[in-house]
């Protein structure tokens, strides 16, 4: 006998609410009704175990069909079903303490309540987003119990009656409105559930009705389910083999890079958390390639890279994190503010922390052949959480000029000051200045590192990070006491008056490298605003280019030359010289470039 009745829920406007508010995107339906019958088989699963059900013996399965004739598309479970009572209080009333219910019902018998996220609740409702009309078939797995259709078109009213259902479980036939149409298409349906189903608990099968098919004929069956209901997350780490994670990390991002490494999270104190973390190879050695991490909760995808779980410095790895404790909105889609939210991703950090600092202590050489792709990572870490560089400043590495990996406390030091270099091709005549005085320097080519440099600087307080241009340290100036304050300060004239460059000062120093005439260091400050500045898109305002300084070698045979030579010659030699000394330091423009070939063949007609 069909009755009708209304829908209790406190609002008037529960449908438009759902439809415009409580779901991000329209395709979240799909986990939401799927995820209730993970929930229905769990339940039943559940009672099993206590004794308050008869065990079918059916392996646990949920069937999805696609109609695109009919514009139907249909979720079946052989889970708990419901009574028409329970369809009455868990639907029709909008019970939104169905879990809550089971859950005080049984909380004695009950071994756990994993995966009993709720019941048919606002997570039905959801497949109003995409329909004008939903039936439900279902049948109570209670003995004598009888089968129940209910159907609303998604106003304030339903009808109830006997269902067809031979079978315990529940079947939400959502007839799919104009507006999801896009829903229709298997290809889109197919991504969707990739998406959003892909690690569930138990085997999903997705079937579709051919367009051209007859009332009778059966829908394509699958043969295979389309998930994963063991991911490799809930294995202990002792029993995952290499293999193993390097082939569940195609599988769940397609990429074919393999990860340098992982890090196998498995919390079960003082919340539950599993999850595997990958350090990706970075392609791009300057710009830091974005990740992906995959929140799950129960094995049911929540969202990608949540910066409440997930720090944001970790958003450079790819992963998977599975948290059963996350205080999840009755959408599952956003986390409520919660204590406890903010002590799993401490947790995260320090597990990461703690990772890092074996792989450094235990496998040395292979932390450092990793280094080069995953410092960008650690920096960016360690800027954005002081306490993670608190955990990990030991294990910081620095690459020399000579190719050597070392600690802080290893570096090559000259009076509290540590040289840097932020381009080996640019810089390298100052590298061999260095390398022919037995020098070293660190190399700090990333884009990061401009920042990185500022932050160690703060935190290392009494060491100077200095780029190898940006000043003539004692140790490249030559030990001879031999000074001509006369003879300096003619050179400083000689070459003021030949560049005519009021902003580019000009020094004398004698300098142990006897082949080199000049050079130019950069101010350190100046240049790392210009250099912060580009990358922020002039954040600081217009900032000019940084203050230049030419140092005269006055040790150099070329240099002693010059007072022999006349006026004209000095003049040339000198923009030459400086020509050189630029090129040394920086990529020429294009009129620099035109004045020093000009300047190159009136040098050579002297021969």
């Amino acid at each position: 006998m069909k009755r009708e009745g209304q829908i209790k829920v406190d609002s008037e406007n529960l449908f438009p609410i759902i439809k415009k508010w409580l779901y991000s995107d329209k395709d979240i339906f799909i986990r939401e009704i799927v995820a209730n019958a993970c929930d229905a088989i769990k339940k039943y699963r559940s009672l099993c175990q206590i004794g308050e059900a008869e065990d079918d013996g059916a392996a646990p399965m949920i069937s999805i069909t696609l109609n695109p004739k009919e514009k139907t598309l249909t979720v079946t479970d052989n889970g708990i079903g419901m009574t028409e009572d329970e369809v009455e209080r868990y639907i029709a009333q909008v019970a939104f303490s169905g879990a809550k219910e089971f859950l005080d019902k049984y909380k004695d018998k009950a071994d756990n309540d994993d995966g009993i996220i709720g019941h048919f609740g606002l997570g039905f409702y959801s497949a109003y987003m995409v329909s004008d009309n939903v039936e439900i078939e279902t049948l109570s797995y209670q003995k004598n119990a009888s089968p129940v259709h209910w159907e609303s078109t998604g106003s304030d009213t339903y009808e109830i009656s006997e269902g067809t259902k031979t079978k315990k479980g529940t079947s939400i036939i959502m007839h799919i409105s104009e507006d999801g149409k896009e829903f229709l298409s298997e290809y889109k349906l197919r991504e969707i559930l990739r998406k959003y189903c892909h690690f569930m608990p138990y085997e999903i099968y997705f079937d579709v009705v051919k367009e051209d098919a007859d009332e009778k004929d059966e829908p394509k069956k699958e043969v295979k389910p389309i998930n994963n209901t063991a991911p490799l997350w809930l294995k202990a780490p002792k029993d995952c083999t290499t293999e193993e994670y390097e082939n569940f990390y195609r599988e769940t991002f397609t990429d074919m890079n393999l990860p340098l490494f992982w890090i196998h999270l498995n919390v079960d104190y003082p919340f539950r958390l599993k999850g595997i973390l990958y350090f990706p190879k970075q392609t791009d050695k300057l710009q830091v390639m974005p990740g992906e991490i995959k929140l799950y909760s129960n094995q049911v995808y929540i969202a990608d890279n949540i910066k409440e779980v997930v720090p944001e410095f970790m958003m450079l790895l790819k992963g998977v994190i599975d948290c059963p404790d996350l205080p999840l909105n009755v959408s599952r889609s956003f986390l409520q503010n919660d204590g406890e939210v903010e002590k799993i991703s401490k947790h995260i950090t320090k597990k990461v922390a703690d990772k890092l600092t074996s792989v450094f202590k235990n496998e040395r050489k292979s932390f450092e052949s990793y280094w080069d792709d995953i410092s960008p990572f650690i920096k960016f870490g360690c800027i954005k959480d002081e306490k993670f560089y608190d955990r990990i400043k030991n294990i910081i590495l620095y690459k020399t000029i000579e190719g050597e990996y070392r600690t802080f406390e290893e570096l090559p030091k000259q009076d509290d000051k540590v040289y840097y270099v932020s381009s080996t091709e640019e810089q390298g005549q100052y590298i061999k200045l260095f390398k022919d005085n037995g020098l070293s320097a660190v190399i700090l080519e990333h884009n990061i590192d401009a920042h990185f440099v500022t932050f160690l600087e703060y935190k290392e307080s009494g060491t100077k990070f200095v780029r190898i241009d940006s000043e003539v340290g004692e140790a490249l100036k030559s030990d001879s006491s031999d000074e001509n304050k006369d003879s300096d300060n003619a050179l400083i004239e000689l070459f003021k008056k030949a560049l005519g460059k009021e902003k580019v000062t000009v020094l004398v120093e004698s300098l142990k490298t006897k082949d080199t005439p000049a050079i130019i260091t950069i101010n350190e400050y100046e240049r790392r605003m210009n250099d912060i500045s580009k990358i922020y898109g002039n954040m600081f305002g217009e900032v000019g280019p940084a203050s230049e300084t030419l140092i005269v070698n006055s040790g150099s045979s070329i240099i002693q030359k010059l007072s022999t030579l006349d006026e004209d010659k000095k003049e040339l030699l000198c923009k030459h010289i400086y020509d050189l000394a630029l090129m040394s330091q920086r990529k020429l423009t294009a009129e620099e470039m035109e004045g020093f070939m000009t300047r190159s063949i009136e040098v050579m007609n002297l021969i």
